[in-house]
């Protein structure tokens, strides 16, 4: 397997900048997925990787060799696309077995035979390997489709949204298999997807990128604890975390167009280092506490409506304009125009500059 590194790469199509200055480095064995919504440049950016799109400025470098100019061929990487591309016509034994009989690779029959076996044996489908592939579901199809991967051997591992295709069920149980086998084979692996449930369960480190620029790239803890900006904040969590707009003053924290105010513990206000005026605060749902009765420096809303989740509800009220949302025990279920109060755990706030959307406390 090999370290992967981007360095100051630049991609345009027509004068528009799909992946803009990108510089990020991937451990070796590391499993590494780039986040964001469509059109943010991360397929762009994977097949820079791979060699598919080679016209590009700055460097790309696998296990610290620049290969920038390099044939696809010749990167030593293997591509797992959304869509299955396999041979309908082929056997699922001929589909792993096809890109192991090239002249550049002079494998023995016997190799083959090993290699296939054991991508066969890693990913459970022995009993498929005489089937046609037209004839299989779709998490069968993408299992094969990573067996042809697997069998390569590669470098490293490249995933173009590989389960979005999958019913949910389905795409929960390859998650899992996928993370299993990446431990199982030391293996590096670029994996780019919009679904930021797939990063957070999957992830070693996450990348996430907006308009081909790099915003933030750290582990899930990090990223989804120390946001740093309004856009990553936004983007990584489910339910959504809660934005609003605020002013601290004195010492407390207005919630803007309410009388609400919270007054701001003194580690929260050495955190904000003199920060006052106007501010975009986040919490997250589960950092919101709801209660029927009055506590110390809690406010007081109306319910707007409860979500039966199952283990907990989502209780929505509003304060102002603002709708905020809590998850609470699923014991508590309060009916709609309920009067509840509600109050911040206070060292999970998230204070973001207005004018830039960059989080305030390093």
């Amino acid at each position: 397997m090999a370290s992967i590194r981007f360095e100051n790469v630049t991609k345009e199509f027509d004068g528009l900048v799909a992946v803009d200055n990108l510089n990020l480095s991937i451990k070796d064995g590391e499993f590494y997925i780039l986040l964001g919504p469509t059109g943010a440049g991360k397929t762009t950016s994977l097949r820079c990787l791979s060699g598919l799109d080679r016209k590009h400025d700055g460097k790309i470098f696998i296990d610290e060799t620049e290969v920038s100019d390099w044939a696809p061929a010749n990167r030593d990487t293997a591509m797992v696309f959304q869509q299955y591309s396999l041979y309908p016509h082929y056997t699922v034994r001929q589909n792993l077995e096809f890109p192991l009989k090239s002249k550049i690779r002079k494998l023995s029959k016997a190799e083959i035979e090993q290699r296939v076996n054991y991508a066969a044996e890693t990913l459970k489908i022995g009993p498929l390997l005489e089937r046609k592939t037209d004839k299989l579901s779709g998490g069968e199809m993408q299992r094969v489709s990573i067996g042809r991967a697997i069998v390569r051997q590669p470098k490293a591992f490249l995933m173009d949204e590989p389960l979005s295709s999958l019913d949910a069920k389905l795409r929960e149980s390859l998650r899992v298999e996928l993370k299993r086998l990446q431990k199982e084979l030391g293996a590096t692996l670029l994996f780019v997807t919009h679904d930021q449930v797939e990063a957070m369960s999957m992830a070693d480190r996450i990348g996430v990128i907006k308009e081909g620029r790099l915003l933030q790239s750290d582990t899930p803890f990090e990223v989804y604890n120390h946001p740093t900006s309004v856009y990553v904040a936004r983007f990584v969590g489910s339910p959504k975390i809660n934005l609003f707009d605020g002013i601290i003053e004195g010492g407390g924290l207005l919630i803007k167009g309410s009388e609400e105010r919270i007054q701001l513990e003194e580690s929260l206000l050495a955190k904000l280092d003199g920060v006052t005026g106007d501010v975009i605060v986040g919490i997250r749902p589960e950092d919101v506490v709801v209660t029927p009765d009055a506590t110390d420096n809690s406010g007081v809303a109306k319910v707007y409506v409860v979500e039966q989740m199952g283990m907990e509800n989502l209780v929505s009220f509003r304060v102002d304009q603002f709708l905020f949302k809590a998850s609470v025990d699923s014991a508590f279920e309060p009916a709609v125009h309920d009067k509840i109060h509600f109050s911040f755990i206070q060292d999970k706030l998230h204070f973001f500059e207005k004018k830039t959307e960059k989080n305030l406390i390093k």
